[in-house]
């Protein structure tokens, strides 16, 4: 949310403004009025900002003695010029200062929301730009804090996350050194900096800035600043978080189902072998605990009762189409013992090989 100070000695057109601004954004919200550059000043000692549109001329400060005391006391504020002087040395003085725009009143509500656009614009890139340097100074000496998020993402150890999520945010607000509003930036950053690492597993997402409305109040004390930006951080990195796992858990479903069906697929050709498991698992490239596991849980069989369900299968078809031996379709589907063979074909079907022949032939 951009928070606006309007300065000008009018009140109408400090209303007119406040219209306007309303119009405008949601995310852009007046937070303050004042009638001069005193006044102005006095209200930034108690309250927050990220803009300032202020008039030239006014009693007891200018606007041009005003930017000045910003760009000295809060530097991280911008600020816009609405004048009536249509004055080139007022519009180059105001340049100097760093002033993002410079509007002749009567002010045309498009022009003010180009303003708006042009102060937004800057103030993210501002902002952006921060956040990055100190993501390349501060981050290789925390390599440990990112391996942690690659391990909850890909182990999905969501439990633990929330308390993981909390020491980030303090780990950034040491980086940020008071610069609260970074921390929204920097949080973006990091997720940005976790998917990148995870990009080498296919892992694509594509994340959003966010939305804090809601989040605080329209007018911010300077006391509640790093209490509203550390919920925007925590919002940040909770809703990112959560993509990350969900987008993970879509992979790691995808990659399951490929690894079953590959399961599928080699005991469906070698179901009249001997199958051993660590050479299924070393064709399927997994540990066999967490392949058999794995099987277990998406299919909800073991690969033992997968593998005599299709062995049945083959049985019976080689029974009803053939004049085969018993023993000989026992050897065919993988079983030296015709015993045991008879026994699991009745447990599967309910009749021995033979009556089972009869009944359907019957």
């Amino acid at each position: 949310m951009i928070r606006v100070l309007l300065v000008d000695d009018s009140s109408l057109i400090r209303d007119s403004l406040s219209v306007s601004i309303d119009a405008y954004q949601q995310t852009t919200v007046v937070a303050g009025t004042a009638a001069n550059g005193v006044k102005a000043l006095d209200w930034l000692e108690e309250h927050y900002a990220d803009l300032c549109i202020t008039d030239i001329r006014m009693p007891m400060m200018d606007g041009l003695t005003l930017i000045g005391e910003i760009n000295k006391r809060f530097p991280w504020m911008r600020c816009v010029v609405v004048s009536s002087y249509d004055d080139f040395q007022y519009a180059k003085m105001s340049i100097q200062l760093h002033a993002l725009d410079y509007i002749m009143k009567p002010v045309d509500e498009e022009l003010l929301f180009s303003a708006l656009d042009k102060a937004k614009e800057r103030l993210e890139e501002d902002r952006n730009r921060d956040a990055a340097q100190l993501m390349l100074r501060k981050l290789p000496h925390h390599k440990q804090w990112v391996d942690k998020w690659l391990e909850h993402i890909r182990t999905l150890h969501v439990e633990t996350l929330p308390l993981l999520i909390v020491e980030t945010l303090e780990l950034l607000e040491g980086w940020v050194e008071g610069n609260f509003n970074l921390l929204n930036p920097l949080s973006n950053l990091w997720l940005r900096t976790i998917i990148e690492e995870l990009s080498s597993e296919r892992f694509q997402l594509e994340l959003d800035e966010g939305n804090d409305l809601g989040l605080g109040d329209t007018t911010l004390s300077l006391q509640a600043v790093r209490s509203y930006y550390r919920l925007c951080a925590v919002r940040r990195l909770e809703e990112g978080s959560h993509l990350l796992v969900e987008t993970m858990r879509g992979i790691r479903d995808q990659q399951s189902v490929k690894v079953i069906d590959k399961v599928k697929q080699y005991i469906d050709l070698h179901f009249g072998e001997q199958i051993n498991l660590q050479e299924l698992a070393d064709h399927v490239a997994m540990n066999k605990t967490y392949m058999c596991t794995l099987f277990k849980q998406e299919t909800e069989m073991t690969i033992g009762t997968y593998t005599v369900s299709i062995r049945m299968r083959e049985a019976r078809n080689i029974l009803m189409e053939t004049s085969e031996k018993i023993y000989t379709i026992a050897n065919q589907v993988g079983y030296e013992d015709v015993t045991y063979f008879s026994q699991l074909f009745k447990k599967h079907y309910g009749l021995s090989p033979l009556d089972y022949k009869k009944r359907m032939k019957s």
